[in-house]
């Protein structure tokens, strides 16, 4: 209860305090679901104090991490071992290295390239050269290209790949730690952040992938998207079909378009706020996804709990947001992870997602009535026309996934046009992280991915 009041007063200070000439617009535009939803349940016209109530009726809960202690006969053992582990990997040096020392640290050769949008963004993209195949792998949300090295080289899907001698190519979206940089504007401009996973979808993706195709002299590339990276790979090619025929085949993990069923605790709570969260980060002129920052703070609270294991776990956003498996948690890498994870994103990003966690449809930036007759010529934002993807997509599914529930993947599965194959990983409590983080990654999910690119 304390924790609800806690975050009762953040809406109300920051909504009322400090964006109130910004908020009613906001909200008054949001859509008629929520506003029928809020008239239902209070019987009034939709205002700051039922709007905050509605918030926190999708609220489950808090998942607190004390479910570990009440399922170990030992806690305290358990603890302590937990403990001991992490000290293992407080003196690992790779924590302190970036991407390009790792990769000079285990024997990898290392191309960095600047790839211009059409937009004016700057993105990084970088390259572990072979005479293969290349293959384009896309990070997720608030990730980077380092999330694919930092499993370490026994398990990072960027180094088994390039064992077998593929020509790797690792993006990286505007807005993260390797690509905060335009031919024109900076990361301290609001407008610099004025984007979705639309935008990454439309500019950042099409042109890294037509640099690798140039720089190789290749027709097509073979494509791994997690998380994220698979959304915006469903927006490219549906936005852009012709991008069809630059990708030969498409492997995601965890995907990500259809989020009615997510039952995250952070999207339960945001998605009927997200008018709340973007009018907010706008008037304290906060469009930048900070982790240590007070939504994140809130959060924490909310679906962590209390405690040490809570402490450490929960300090990482991208636990915060998609869960973790503890059965899968590779304890001592905890610090490597947490020195590379998160690396950024916009604020817009999220409340996207939120926007669509709401209805079960897959579809543009919802800008409000106004704004959607502006920039769409319609009341509502459209649909991506998944019925364009031509491209055959294996997807690699977790069972305990809090983002990419199975009724979603279910439905977008329907809605592509040559699904090779869906596959749930053999693992009960498998989740969104777990397919670049997993202790096991390497046999539950990787061998059986090499064995598709072989073949194929």
């Amino acid at each position: 209860m304390v924790q609800k009041l806690l975050l009762i007063y953040v809406l109300l200070k920051y909504s009322i305090g400090q964006v109130s000439l910004d908020f009613y617009p906001a909200v008054n535009q949001v859509t008629p679901k929520i506003k029928d939803e809020t008239k239902n349940q209070t019987g009034k016209s939709i205002g700051i104090t039922t709007y905050t109530s509605t918030t926190l009726n999708k609220i489950l809960g808090p998942i607190e991490l004390s479910w570990y202690a009440r399922r170990t006969a030992n806690y305290n053992r358990a603890m302590d071992n937990f403990l001991t582990q992490l000290k293992v990997g407080i003196v690992n040096v790779d924590a302190s290295l970036n991407f390009r020392q790792l990769m000079t640290k285990y024997n990898r050769n290392t191309e960095v390239y600047e790839v211009f949008t059409n937009d004016g963004y700057v993105l990084s993209l970088f390259r572990i050269p072979g005479n293969g195949t290349p293959i384009f792998l896309m990070h997720g949300l608030l990730g980077s290209a380092d999330d694919f090295i930092i499993a370490g080289p026994e398990s990072g899907l960027a180094y088994l790949l390039s064992e077998e001698n593929y020509d790797v190519w690792l993006g990286n979206a505007r807005g993260n730690k390797h690509s905060r940089r335009h031919i024109f504007m900076d990361p301290s401009e609001a407008l610099f952040w004025d984007f979705s996973w639309h935008e990454i979808g439309v500019y950042d993706l099409p042109a890294m992938i037509d640099f690798v195709l140039e720089k190789t002299k290749r027709k097509e590339l073979k494509y791994i998207g997690h998380s994220q990276g698979t959304t915006v790979f469903f927006v490219m090619t549906s936005q852009k079909p012709e991008y069809n025929s630059k990708v030969s085949m498409m492997i995601a993990l965890a995907p990500l378009a259809f989020l009615s069923h997510a039952h995250s605790p952070v999207v339960s709570l945001l998605a009927p706020g997200t008018a709340i969260l973007q009018t907010m980060s706008r008037g304290i002129r906060i469009l930048e996804f900070q982790p240590d920052g007070i939504l994140a703070n809130v959060l924490k609270q909310m679906v962590c709990g209390s405690g040490t294991l809570a402490e450490i776990i929960c300090r990482n956003a991208i636990f915060l947001l998609s869960g973790f498996d503890f059965a899968q948690l590779n304890v001592s890498n905890l610090p490597v992870i947490f020195s590379h994870l998160p690396a950024g994103a916009s604020i817009k990003q999220l409340v996207h997602y939120g926007q669509n966690s709401l209805f079960n449809e897959f579809r543009q930036f919802d800008l409000g009535s106004e704004g959607n007759f502006q920039r769409y010529g319609r009341s509502t934002p459209p649909s991506y026309d998944l019925s364009n993807i031509v491209t055959p997509v294996w997807m690699f599914c977790g069972r305990s996934d809090w983002l990419s529930a199975r009724q979603d993947v279910d439905l977008l599965r329907s809605k592509l046009k040559r699904v090779a194959e869906v596959y749930y990983v053999p693992f009960e409590t498998f989740n969104h992280v777990d397919f670049i983080l997993a202790k096991d990654v390497k046999p539950l999910v990787y061998k059986r991915l090499l064995n598709i690119l072989r073949t194929y």
